[in-house]
């Protein structure tokens, strides 16, 4: 954080706290422009943000929280707000997110609770948010085919294999415009869900669309950062799928149905997210989520598989996967 930052959020606390008796120390942010603190004042401690007007959509941050608390969604609270500034003092969730509590005994128990909560988010308010049609899908499959294929490894396709790689996302595309649209989170995963209080709690939601209903779910199963086996993300996907045959008779599609809206969505985000983490190590300087890449590829060979008419697409990342590891030998 530049000095000047430093010395405005400063001056801010001490305003809203009425006094200069404290220290902020620095925690891991995420994968964007924020930066977080902890701050504690009379033994009550708080999460102070650093958000930039110009490079965080801080208006969105504090539209979304009020329709997700609306919703009886656990969010943190937001106990003050600099809007001029992008300065916020936030309720502290702690340290333990749903990632960190995850082993092979507790992974399915942790994950059903965390799937309960997708209902609520589904159904919040959506109206005005912006909506997830097929420019913003191409734009997000563009990312992967520009700094992963491009930027970070030198790739150039031909003319046919551009052409083989549109078809394939053009089924993507495709099978998410055909799901049911609801609020999205669009980032739900295990590092983006807290333990506070033994109940779970949903960060980093700023980024929420209108969006197909499969979205949230495959982001929590089918995690960039760690893999379970299929048995158990099949096993959870049914009982998803039964969940809402009651909650929601409206969304009453076949398991097939689901599950192939499941496996595309999940490939159409994990080929944007293996084009995030390159374009994060090149454009903004944070290396730390290359190594990502490598589990979030897999996903796509793995998946890609069981579609003929995504044969190009598996032919062609399984390759990708095969150079990586012998330049990484």
């Amino acid at each position: 954080m530049h000095d000047l930052r430093k010395l405005q959020l400063h001056q801010w606390l001490s305003d809203v706290f009425q006094t200069k008796d404290f220290a902020l120390s620095s925690l891991n942010g995420d994968a964007g422009f924020r930066r977080y603190f902890r701050m504690v004042i009379e033994e009550q401690s708080y999460i102070i943000v650093d958000s930039p007007n110009d490079k965080c959509n801080n208006e969105s941050f504090v539209d979304v929280q009020k329709r997700l608390a609306q919703s009886k969604v656990r969010v943190p609270e937001i106990l003050h707000y600099q809007q001029a500034q992008g300065f916020f003092c936030l309720s502290d969730l702690g340290d333990t997110c749903l990632g960190d509590l995850l082993t092979k005994e507790s992974v399915k128990q942790w994950y059903k609770k965390a799937m309960a909560i997708i209902p609520s988010i589904a159904t919040s308010d959506f109206k005005g948010l912006p909506l997830y049609d097929a420019a913003f899908i191409q734009m997000e499959l563009d990312i992967f085919s520009d700094w992963l294929l491009g930027t970070h490894w030198g790739v150039t396709l031909s003319k046919v294999e551009q052409e083989q790689l549109q078809l394939c996302f053009d089924q993507l595309i495709e099978s998410a415009l055909a799901q049911p649209y609801c609020f999205m989170h669009r980032d739900f995963h295990s590092r983006n869900i807290m333990l506070e209080d033994n109940q779970l709690t949903v960060i980093d939601f700023q980024d929420a669309v209108q969006g197909p209903i499969t979205y949230d779910l495959v982001s929590l199963l089918r995690d960039c950062y760690q893999k379970w086996p299929d048995s158990l993300v099949r096993e959870l996907l049914k009982e998803f799928v039964e969940q809402y045959k009651t909650a929601m008779p409206d969304y009453d599609h076949s398991l097939d149905t689901w599950q192939r809206w499941f496996d595309l969505m999940g490939l159409q985000r994990h080929i944007k997210a293996c084009g995030i983490f390159a374009r994060l190590h090149h454009r903004d300087g944070k290396s730390g989520y290359l190594k990502d890449i490598p589990l979030t590829l897999s996903y796509i060979v793995d998946i890609s598989a069981r579609y003929p008419e995504l044969t190009f697409l598996h032919e062609f990342s399984q390759s990708l996967m095969v150079q990586y590891v012998e330049n990484n030998k």
